[in-house]
């Protein structure tokens, strides 16, 4: 299901993850072959998305303290 998150064909377009674009170090700003340096929020009408590009989200974080038994689903008493 998440590959389909990242397939899909309605992306909000951003020059960030623009198959025509590549980051600079200041991490901010894409040098675009078409366009020259721009804001990594930018688009233009050239935009080609291009999957690999993305960055995906951290993963959440456990809050809390959790033990083995909260994430049993049965009994523990074995025989």
């Amino acid at each position: 299901m998440r590959l389909k998150k990242l397939l899909r064909k309605n992306i909000e377009p951003r020059c960030t993850y623009c198959a025509h674009g590549s980051p600079l170090a200041d991490g901010e700003r894409i040098a675009c072959r078409k366009r020259g340096v721009v804001n990594g929020t930018d688009h233009c009408r050239s935009f080609r998305y291009d999957p690999l590009r993305r960055t995906p989200p951290k993963p959440a974080v456990l809050r809390g303290h959790f033990t083995d038994a909260d994430f049993s689903l049965g009994d523990t008493d074995e025989e």
